[in-house]
């Protein structure tokens, strides 16, 4: 990828912000909706600066942007045929699914519900920030928690300052409903957050929702 960006090809600002998630920093990066923050889903220690920075309690989960549908079996247990029915329609996109979780993923990010939230963005730079690390990010949003979302670089900092080691600069992003959050691990499954993707889009490839 050699696209121009802020003057620089856009494969160096992926490659520094890779080096930096791997040793445990903090990137910021566009989404189809706001800023998100990254860190290595797989650091402890990462996630718990991303707690730290975002002022976010423990005991509220974190989902996970994956670079492709092949690396669900990494973060999840099973997956029903339902979501395999939501994720040919609906991903990459607005739909956050659910799952039980491996028994590897870190407990501050399931927030010792067993479960995880786990989405492919159609952002292109959150997709190519995920490929690049080639593994699962926090999808957490980039501001501190219980104030508004951030929809500019600008905003990003103001909010979080030099606790964000990166920010991949994509420019303002659409603002508007956040990710759907569907959890397909309860029969009926359960709108947990109805954002991008309404509750009678999904209700086709699922059935019944709570």
């Amino acid at each position: 990828m050699s696209t121009e960006f802020g003057g620089d090809p856009l494969d160096t600002h992926l490659e520094e912000a890779t080096a930096i998630l791997k040793s445990g920093g903090l990137v910021a990066y566009p989404t189809e909706s706001f800023y998100g923050l990254a860190a290595d889903a797989a650091n402890e220690a990462a996630i718990h600066r991303l707690f730290q920075i975002k002022g976010r309690k423990p005991g509220e989960p974190i989902l996970l942007l994956i670079p492709d549908v092949g690396s669900l079996k990494r973060c999840v247990a099973h997956v029903p045929e339902a979501a395999k029915r939501l994720i040919d329609a609906f991903w990459p996109g607005g739909l956050t699914i659910v799952f039980e979780a491996q028994k590897d993923v870190s407990m501050l990010l399931t927030a010792g519900t067993g479960k995880i939230g786990i989405r492919l963005s159609s952002h292109p730079l959150a997709m190519a920030l995920a490929q690049a690390m080639g593994s699962a990010i926090t999808g957490t949003s980039a501001n501190v928690s219980g104030e508004p979302p951030c929809s500019t670089p600008h905003s990003v900092f103001k909010a979080l300052g030099k606790g964000v080691d990166k920010i991949l600069d994509g420019g303002e992003t659409p603002g508007g409903k956040p990710s759907t959050v569907l959890d397909v691990t309860t029969n009926p499954h359960t709108v947990l957050r109805e954002g991008i993707i309404s509750k009678r889009m999904l209700a086709p490839y699922c059935g019944e929702l709570n």
